[in-house]
């Protein structure tokens, strides 16, 4: 028989060494940079502050990698993109009132795509808690509460020994399914005082899995097999749980056409003879889903944006996998498997039956062939030209980051990753200003890759401090701005790109839709930052 005390892990003697004598000068900063490095991480992204000076001050003594950028809100897009790059939790550390607010636009996004970030912000003093405004500088009623409705759980420590197992748990919920970013808060004074607490060893902080359950993945099986006119909608979930291996055997055995929301963009091969690409805000691709007798959604809420604009009513049976319990059946009726995307498809692999559909690929290609006769007009080709160009530019493996801008909403629905969890953009929470910080986190997640950010002129206004960032920690990105793209009626001043780029040591090309191709290809190979500007006229 195994008893409770039977399970208890005996320190080793360096374990109690290392107990009885810690390190002099430790301060809880150092317990949440060892609590860090204990949980895996190896690298933070943030902005020190005043309130956070003590724990900016452990990192510096630590073997963490540091990348510090210019702004709270672009350090949130930055680990917001290698969080998604990684598959990891990533921290990002912040100090208290408006260092913290800056980021929440970044958080926001972070929450809308399921990107893992720790968001560790620093607080007023412990007295100075609980609103009784004693005139601290930075100091709000309740930092927390403006974070609440963003993330997907809060934390706080407000004694030294509650650190390892605050942070520990805010990793796990940042972790499991659906993963997203998570609030921890931390006072000055418990970050700044010394502790004689011993170094954290041996944290540890495992997500839980989300499995489905077996009487409905067994429905769900039966319908799909026994279905003349199948579909399957993949979302950002069968990117995020590393699904999208499972996805193409399902609907290889079923024989159901795939289409791809924006955010799961690369979950199934973009020429493969069932893919229905990503053409949701059209028609025709609207028409085609309503007709569907069976609709398997994975790893989406169908949220605006999957469904044409609400303009989407299934006419058959659905059944959603989602692991946001939140998004399960919050748009349509269905079939509801709260689960992890990944688990759910493997159930299914495991029950359904083959089916056969000889007629599957041509009612694709149909289709297809429809959307584009309706998108080729003159007045549409420039923008499939640029698209072309800078497909043929992108190494296949490489990540690209796309603002909110003109060119990007036309790639949302016609660029062709070539990969999964390699084309991302900010559509999630529609905030501006996401691509170029967000490259940068993707450069630091993946050295030696050439990534793309592509920006309008307004956009770009938002992250134009972080060429030094860039500059700084010699990344490998290139920023492709389209300068005038129409994207709205306002026409916003700007300055001289090239001699801006060049103030900061970075090259910059002034280029030409027909020299597109060439001028990205040659700024990709570029080690280091690099800008081409493309000046198009306004459509």
């Amino acid at each position: 028989m195994t008893h409770d005390h039977d399970l208890v892990l005996r320190p080793t003697e360096a374990q109690r060494a290392a107990a009885l004598a810690p390190p002099p000068g430790r301060t809880g900063g150092d317990l949440v940079v060892e609590t860090l490095c204990s949980l895996g991480a190896n690298t933070v992204f943030g902005l020190p502050g005043q309130r956070a000076l003590a724990l900016f001050d452990a990192v510096g003594r630590s073997d963490l990698r540091f990348v510090g950028l210019r702004t709270e809100n672009n350090a949130g897009f930055a680990a917001d993109a290698y969080g998604r790059m990684t598959g990891e939790a990533v921290p990002l550390l912040l100090s208290a009132g408006p260092g913290a607010l800056m980021a929440l636009p970044a958080l926001a996004e972070a929450a809308a795509s399921s990107a893992p970030v720790v968001a560790i912000c620093a607080q007023v003093p412990v007295a100075g808690l609980g609103g009784g405004r004693r005139g601290h500088l930075s100091e709000l009623r309740d930092q927390s509460a403006s974070f609440r409705e963003v993330v997907k759980s809060v934390h706080s420590a407000r004694t030294p020994s509650q650190i390892p197992s605050v942070i520990a748990e805010a990793w796990e919920s940042a972790l499991t399914a659906p993963p997203g970013p998570v609030y921890v808060e931390i006072p000055e004074d418990v970050l700044r005082d010394e502790t004689v607490i011993p170094q954290v060893t041996g944290v540890d902080a495992t997500p839980h899995e989300l499995a489905p359950r077996p009487e409905l993945t067994a429905v769900a099986a039966h319908w799909l097999e026994n279905a003349a006119r199948p579909v399957i909608i993949a979302g950002g979930g069968v990117i995020r749980s590393d699904a999208a291996g499972k996805l193409r055997l399902l609907a290889e055995r079923v024989n159901a056409p795939v289409v791809t929301t924006y955010g799961g963009k690369g979950a199934f091969p973009w020429t493969h003879p069932l893919s229905l690409q990503s053409w949701l805000e059209d028609r025709h691709t609207t028409d085609f889903l309503e007709d569907a007798d069976v609709l398997l959604v994975v790893g989406s809420g169908l949220g605006e944006l999957s469904s044409n604009h609400h303009t989407f009513f299934p006419t058959g049976r659905v059944v959603q996998i989602e692991a946001d319990l939140g998004k399960l059946e919050s748009n349509h009726a269905a079939l509801g498997i709260h689960a992890d995307a990944r688990l759910a498809l493997q159930a299914l692999l495991e029950t359904v039956s083959e089916r056969e559909d000889p007629t599957a690929p041509e009612r694709v290609r149909l289709l297809l062939a429809d959307i584009a006769a309706r998108t080729t007009p003159q007045a549409q080709a420039p923008e499939h030209q640029l698209l072309a160009s800078i497909r043929a530019a992108l190494p296949p493996r490489s990540p690209s980051f796309w603002d909110m801008t003109a060119l990007s909403y036309r790639a949302w629905s016609a660029f062709d990753p070539k990969h999964p969890n390699t084309m991302h953009s900010a559509q999630g929470a529609g905030g501006p200003g996401y691509a170029f910080p967000a490259a940068l986190g993707a450069a630091v997640a993946e050295p030696g890759t050439p990534v793309l950010a592509v920006s309008g002129d307004g956009g770009a206004m938002y992250a134009i401090a972080e060429l030094a960032t860039a500059v700084q920690h010699a990344l490998d990105v290139t920023w492709l701005l389209i300068l005038d793209d129409g994207g709205t009626s306002t026409e916003p001043t700007r300055p001289d790109f090239a001699a801006l780029a060049a103030s900061f040591g970075v090259p910059a090309t002034t280029t030409t839709p027909q020299s597109l191709r060439t001028a990205l290809t040659q700024a990709l190979k570029t080690p280091g930052p690099s800008l081409v500007l493309l000046p198009t006229p306004p459509t």
